[in-house]
């Protein structure tokens, strides 16, 4: 058992402009030294490019991007008797949207292009279409724990 008690979860309150909570915690993910009003033109930007690009709406695109990133399954180094184990563990729901925020914002930074707002729509569009570098990542990821399935039974 814990000798503290449960760390309370921080309420994040919906981004003003589309009063959608996952908008609101991307540009947090998206956000460097506190600058939210930085953050906050860069994802608005994107989400204009989007809709202007795709005709759909931008949060539609954010959603399904979101959801084609999400991994399902990760690796966990496991040491057993000198030995250390890549482990496959099913990824909490919380640690699996973060993970998808960050791999999006992290290949949208190191695409080639003029502007944040230019990379984080192709992205995010490149995402929602199933293809890009934070699919890619997902894929390694999936890949990854589908060949150490055999060390399975050592799951904690």
């Amino acid at each position: 058992m814990p000798r503290r008690a449960r760390i309370q979860k921080r309420v994040i309150l919906p981004d003003p402009l589309y009063t959608h909570e996952g908008v609101a915690k991307f540009m947090n993910v998206i956000m460097q030294r506190g600058k939210r009003s930085t953050a906050e033109s860069i994802v608005y930007g994107a989400f204009d490019r989007i809709a202007k690009a795709t005709k759909k709406d931008p949060v539609e695109v954010f959603e399904s991007a979101i959801k084609n990133v999400t991994p399902v399954l990760e690796v966990k180094p496991r040491r057993i008797g000198g030995a250390t184990y890549q482990v496959p563990v099913e990824i909490k729901p919380e640690r699996r949207l973060a993970l998808a925020r960050r791999w999006i914002v992290r290949f949208a930074r190191t695409r080639s292009g003029k502007s944040m707002q230019d990379k984080l729509a192709g992205e995010l569009m490149d995402a929602a279409n199933g293809v890009g570098g934070a699919i890619k990542r997902r894929e390694e990821t999936h890949k990854m724990a589908e060949s150490n399935k055999a060390f399975s039974h050592f799951r904690y």
